[in-house]
């Protein structure tokens, strides 16, 4: 990786899991730990202060929830990714955060290698799912039988599988040997006929709707 490192805020309310954290990503010199927090309050008031590119986020935050960090984090700063950080019994309040605007989510226990490879791919514009947690939310939030599901188009699915691998934009672009404006105008039309609003969002409720496969 060429440039400076990638700036990182952790947030997560236990100190064990929080300094072993911080220990793992300190190691890779692409990586620099800007701050860390606790609670919601904290990791507000660090993330203002300075701007990081990247936000590891847990949940589970004693005061204000990971959901409503991210709502105010991108209300605020939409330039700074925020990558979820779960565990297997949160599907529901995953799915949440991914509609508040975060670019993915990770589980607890995830390598430290993995999750190098995760804040890369958020950072460079991409998206993170993690296939097993998928497969729990597309049980969790099954279609319904009848329910009408939007048609998209050949290169608008072949689009959206390439986001699911955690392809960013321009990656996608030179796969398909199209321009990086083209993707985006897809994902445009992709994200209205799903009715959402980022990548994330859109993989997961193509997951849902049975459009793509897990």
């Amino acid at each position: 990786m060429s440039g400076r490192p990638i700036r990182l805020v952790l947030v997560e309310d236990q100190p064990t899991i929080l300094q072993q954290q911080k220990r793992l990503l300190l190691r890779h010199p692409e990586l620099q730990v800007v701050g860390t927090a606790r609670d919601g309050c904290g990791a507000l008031e660090l993330i203002a202060e300075h701007r990081p590119d990247v936000v590891l986020l847990d949940l589970g935050l004693p005061d204000i929830d990971g959901i409503e960090v991210t709502r105010r984090i991108k209300a605020s700063m939409p330039e700074v990714e925020i990558l979820i950080f779960t565990i297997f019994d949160e599907e529901v309040r995953v799915l949440e955060a991914v509609r508040a605007g975060a670019s993915g989510y990770l589980l607890k226990g995830t390598p430290a290698r993995r999750m190098v490879e995760a804040i890369c791919e958020v950072h460079d514009g991409g998206s993170v799912i993690q296939p097993r947690l998928a497969r729990r939310l597309l049980r969790h939030f099954q279609t319904a039988r009848g329910q009408d599901v939007p048609q998209l188009t050949p290169r608008e699915t072949e689009i959206l599988l390439l986001i699911a691998k955690g392809l960013s934009n321009r990656a996608a672009a030179e796969a398909l040997t199209v321009s990086p404006a083209t993707v985006r105008t897809h994902l445009e039309h992709i994200y209205a006929k799903l009715e959402v609003s980022n990548r994330t969002e859109a993989v997961t409720e193509a997951i849902r709707m049975g459009i793509i496969d897990p």
